[in-house]
């Protein structure tokens, strides 16, 4: 008697264990009866199922990253570019994740991550390698996520929460073809800007040679009228004098002959004693 006691408490402990699951904060389970889906649990706390009957599949509700295999892409001008890129996401729709994947998460990263590679592969089809790395990058990202956000919630039951891309880079040829292309561009500006420079050098040179002229013309014009007003003076002064006291005034300029005439030794002049030269060493005179 108390085996079979025993034998039932064990086998309603069996039957009471197999009835309870728990559902925690973090996850939101679907019970199947039979394969089929009975209903989704959403809310945590202990729950109630069928033995034998019902089975019950949990799934994490919390954010998952898809972080995408490194892909080439081609651009508008048809170079390579290999991309690294990631996707945030949640299951938001238990029920259509579970017919859409059969449950499993590793099908749903596979699913999404093709969709991701070709909504990628259509921005960057679209744009050039300049925009791509800097200009429109995140345009690329908003609608690469905008494209994915339709597909997810429609087919798997999915949210993306967000797209990123982590890492552009280009392949060897055409990076070199790129640094290149930048260093003809910045050959060609600093070129500019010499040429402009050597211009404006020129004009400034042209500006100050004609000022330079200008006043040396102004200077010589201004010296000549200073000359010429003391060669008047001069004059006057001479003529000045030589009305006062004549006979003075020419033995003065005899005076000056002699000491022009008599410079430097060895100076000869061969000349009449009675010579006008000589007028003021003549006794008579």
């Amino acid at each position: 008697m108390n085996r079979i006691i025993i034998v039932v408490a064990v086998l309603v402990a069996i039957l009471i264990s197999s009835s309870l699951y728990t559902v925690n904060e973090t996850q939101v389970a679907i019970k199947l009866r039979l394969g089929e889906i009975v209903s989704v649990e959403n809310k945590p706390g202990l729950k109630f199922k069928t033995p034998f009957v019902n089975n019950v599949v949990t799934f994490d509700q919390r954010i998952q990253t898809l972080d995408a295999q490194a892909e080439s892409f081609l651009t508008v001008e048809k170079k390579n570019l290999t991309v690294d890129s990631y996707v945030k996401w949640r299951i938001v729709d238990t029920e259509k994740f579970y017919i859409s994947t059969g449950g499993s998460m590793s099908s749903a990263n596979l699913r999404l991550a093709q969709n991701n590679q070709d909504a990628l592969r259509s921005e960057f089809s679209k744009r050039t390698i300049i925009e791509v790395v800097s200009s429109q990058r995140d345009a690329i990202m908003a609608s690469v996520k905008s494209k994915l956000k339709a597909i997810a919630e429609d087919e798997f039951g999915i949210e993306v929460i967000d797209v990123r891309i982590k890492r552009i880079e280009l392949a060897q040829e055409v990076r070199n073809s790129v640094y290149s292309r930048m260093e003809t561009e910045r050959k060609s500006i600093a070129n500019k800007f010499r040429s402009e420079g050597a211009e404006e050098a020129e004009k400034i040179q042209a500006f100050a040679d004609k000022e330079r002229t200008i006043i040396l013309a102004n200077a010589y014009r201004d010296s000549e009228k200073i000359r010429g007003n003391g060669d008047a003076i001069s004059a006057s002064n001479y003529a000045e004098a030589y009305s006062q006291d004549v006979d003075f005034y020419s033995f003065y300029r005899s005076l000056e002959s002699y000491k022009k005439s008599f410079n430097q030794q060895g100076d000869i002049l061969i000349l009449s004693p009675d010579s006008e030269f000589f007028r003021y060493f003549n006794p008579s005179n």
